[in-house]
């Protein structure tokens, strides 16, 4: 696991550094400049380089690392001091822009001057390099504040950052590389994100002594007449047998039996009393679910107190995982999200931003903001888990907090999120916890969306061809 620190957190650790160690500021500085150095000779040959730097310590650091290259090393190093008006410098044409203007503490938005030169760097033909993040991004939630540096490569500074990842992080900061110049991290509460190596304990050997009874049994519970695919994209996923559960299990509305019957042959299909093609809760048929190791509820169910009732009654009943998706989300949202308190199954939620807003009563833009503390807030007062979906998740829970990273803009289309539920119960049906299964769910389908848009493109992949990945995806967590 890779931590990922806030910028409260980051100048926690550099003040402990400096202050507790008696490593001096300017040891440290140095370090870093030495860091960015090292990074830009390993990877050109030579080139003329402009150092772009403010006049703080990230402007420090750019001044460093272009004193060494040019000194050391023998490269052509120009540098423009924002400070000294030598903008004229911009004019000219340079293979490399390394931009040192601001690091993770800016804390308003980027105007006038400053604004106009990260306009011109953007608009130069040169391979930008931003030191620690992307001048004018957010170090905490990756939105750009007014104008921000759109870099090539971003190389962080001791810890990568939440911003690295959040929002506009991705789009920002191209390819990141850290790099560990000696300060000390304290602190235990920090996110982190998931390596593939990370998730080797979910497929361990399987031994050869064993039959379906020993893997766990998961289902899904969801279709409506209006919305009634989705559920087969979490049938498709459920990746309880894909991600090696050993029973799989959907159930469906009575009244749309003959639109499921043998869709997905694998799993049992079993339905569920219904009017008009939408659930209506039976508390004796659902007792037949709760002795499944995982379930997946609200996929294309609609949104209606029936639903509500049967998301209430399986989080006080349901003896394994449970996993809230879609309409179950909405439901809970339309008719009391109270109900989640003192939960006795091991819950967790999945919603996407809106969701999440309807859930939370926040808006969109708050949760954009902070979306690690909106999520972390509402763990703390209903005590289920969150995997608050965007294009980096924010997994929020028993387990602490982890960010991931994989996945691609080929995922963004209805159906993938029923994917990733299917996936989360056909591990936790094993008998991984919500949370861990959560993790290592938004892990996998992001890979196979990755691994299934380099067959095809990010325009055609579906989140069928996710599903079809997952394979290849558990293939490198196999042999990591």
């Amino acid at each position: 696991m890779q931590r990922i620190l806030s910028v409260a957190q980051m100048r926690a650790a550099d003040k402990y550094t400096i202050e507790e160690l008696g490593i001096p500021e300017r040891t440290l500085m140095e370090r870093a400049g030495e860091a960015v150095a090292e990074e830009i000779k390993s990877r050109f040959k030579g080139g003329r380089i402009l150092f772009v730097c403010g006049k703080g310590n990230n402007g420090g650091d750019g001044l460093v690392a272009a004193r060494l290259l040019r000194n050391v090393h023998g490269f052509s190093v120009f540098v423009l001091k924002i400070a000294s008006g030598e903008t004229e410098k911009l004019e000219a044409e340079y293979d490399i822009v390394v931009d040192c203007i601001f690091g993770t503490g800016l804390s308003r938005d980027v105007t006038g001057e400053i604004a106009e030169i990260i306009e011109k760097i953007n608009a130069k033909q040169c391979f930008r390099i931003s030191v620690d993040i992307p001048s004018g991004l957010n170090g905490d939630n990756g939105l750009v504040m007014g104008k921000a540096i759109r870099a090539d490569m971003t190389i962080s500074v001791q810890e990568y950052k939440t911003g690295h990842f959040l929002n506009d992080g991705k789009d920002y900061c191209g390819k990141i590389v850290n790099r560990d110049i000696g300060i000390a991290v304290f602190e235990e509460d920090f996110a982190q994100r998931c390596e593939t190596e990370d998730l080797k304990p979910f497929f361990p050997k399987r031994r050869e002594n064993t039959h379906k009874g020993s893997y766990g049994r998961a289902a899904v519970i969801g279709g409506s007449k209006e919305y009634f695919g989705s559920v087969l994209l979490s049938a498709n996923a459920l990746a309880a047998l894909k991600t090696g559960a050993g029973y799989g299990e959907l159930r469906v509305p009575e009244s749309l039996f003959s639109l499921y019957a043998g869709k997905v042959p694998e799993l049992i299909t079993h339905t569920f009393s219904d009017e008009n093609g939408k659930l209506r809760f039976c508390e004796r048929e659902f007792e037949a679910l709760i002795a499944a190791d995982a379930l997946a509820i609200g996929m294309g169910l609609g949104v209606s107190e029936e639903v509500y009732r049967a998301v209430c009654w399986l989080t006080q009943n349901c003896g394994g995982r449970l996993i809230v998706d879609a309409d179950g989300l909405n439901s809970l949202a339309a008719y009391g999200v109270q109900a989640l308190k003192n939960a006795k199954a091991d819950v967790v939620l999945t919603p996407h931003i809106k969701e999440f807003s309807r859930l939370t009563g926040l808006a969109t833009e708050e949760i954009l903001r902070a979306p690690v503390e909106s999520a972390k807030a509402f763990y703390e007062k209903y005590g289920v888990n969150v995997l608050l979906k965007s294009a980096t998740s924010v997994l929020v829970g028993k387990g602490g907090t982890v960010l991931n990273t994989t996945g691609n803009s080929g995922m963004a289309k209805g159906g993938s999120g029923d994917v990733l539920s299917g996936t989360i119960a056909g591990i936790a049906a094993r008998g991984f916890s919500a949370f861990d299964a959560a993790a290592a769910g938004a892990f996998l389908c992001g890979r196979a969306g990755e691994l299934a848009a380099t067959e095809q493109n990010e325009y055609a992949v579906t989140p069928s061809d996710t599903a079809a990945h997952l394979y290849l995806a558990e293939n490198e967590i196999m042999n990591s």
